[in-house]
């Protein structure tokens, strides 16, 4: 996903005269042919995140089209004043691509993790939040959206799904098959794990790449039962709340397979940390089960 990003800023800059781009000493190399040829536009800072945005802020309140790039808890965390003063407040359209998601660079520890992104974009209004599944969504997510004139938050990962790649459509859910006995939303990343278990079971399999804003009306068309499965890639309960608004006084029963609320605190992979935490197939085989 990094690369399909990086190769279309390239080509956004060299292209799009009201576009410009800055990142915070991550990417460069892939890109220094555009950085030492459009220097007015696009621009490594350093190690400055919270100037960034309100960098990218200024440009954006003088109808340009900034793109910018880091490290996710670096990106939402460090700057949190400035996506809200800066960026919702002022109704700026920003677009701000994240790498390095929960727990996607394992061995920095938990300076670089992230698995509360979604719960704090959410929580400031005018923002989006994209967490594509491949490089191929992100390109049609983010040609989607990037001048949509919103604060928008585009999740990418080093550890996209191989099997489903399926197209997709920013603010729609995709229907990926219909059952009876229950529904399970799945986020990004997550879908080829719940395929190695759904695919011949009978329930329905909605998979978002868009959280926010969330098509409630896909889900409450397709939820028969009022059983749903959450698989998501951050913390248990980011999608929760609106999980239960797009299903209004309806009773529910609920499962989870998602990090869990804590400090991460140990040390392995990537592939170590999905199992340890319960984000495998294995989990929403149990997870699955319990519910019907």
């Amino acid at each position: 996903m990094r690369r399909a990003f990086l190769n279309r800023v390239s080509d956004m800059i060299r292209n799009e005269q009201d576009t410009t781009f800055f990142t915070v000493d991550i990417g460069m190399w892939a890109i220094r042919d555009v950085l030492k040829e459009f220097p007015d536009r696009c621009t490594n800072v350093g190690i400055f995140e919270d100037g960034m945005f309100s960098i990218a802020a200024g440009m954006a309140s003088r109808g340009l089209i900034p793109t910018i790039f880091g490290i996710q808890p670096y990106l939402i965390e460090r700057t949190l004043e400035q996506i809200k003063m800066d960026l919702a407040y002022q109704k700026l359209g920003v677009n701000v691509v994240g790498t390095g998601a929960a727990v996607d660079y394992p061995k920095y520890g938990y300076s670089h993790y992230c698995a509360e992104d979604v719960q704090i974009i959410k929580m400031i209004p005018g923002c989006e939040f994209v967490a594509p599944g491949s490089a191929k969504q992100f390109i049609q997510l983010f040609n989607q959206s990037y001048r949509d004139g919103h604060p928008t938050f585009y999740r990418i990962s080093d550890h996209p799904n191989q099997e489903y790649d399926v197209d997709v459509t920013f603010g729609k859910a995709n229907v990926i098959q219909k059952g009876q006995k229950a529904t399970v939303v799945v986020v990004s990343i997550m879908l080829d794990e719940v395929m190695k278990v759904c695919k011949n079971q009978d329930v329905t399999v909605l998979y978002y790449t868009t959280l926010e804003p969330f098509d409630h009306e896909t889900l409450s068309e397709n939820c028969p039962t009022g059983k749903v499965l959450i698989v998501e890639p951050e913390f248990e309960g980011s999608l929760l709340y609106d999980v239960h608004k797009a299903l209004p006084e309806r009773a529910l029963q609920i499962e989870q397979v998602a990090f869990p609320r804590e400090i991460f605190r140990n040390y392995g992979t990537y592939q170590e940390k999905m199992e340890y935490y319960g984000l495998t197939a294995s989990h929403v085989e149990a997870a699955l089960n319990r519910l019907v």
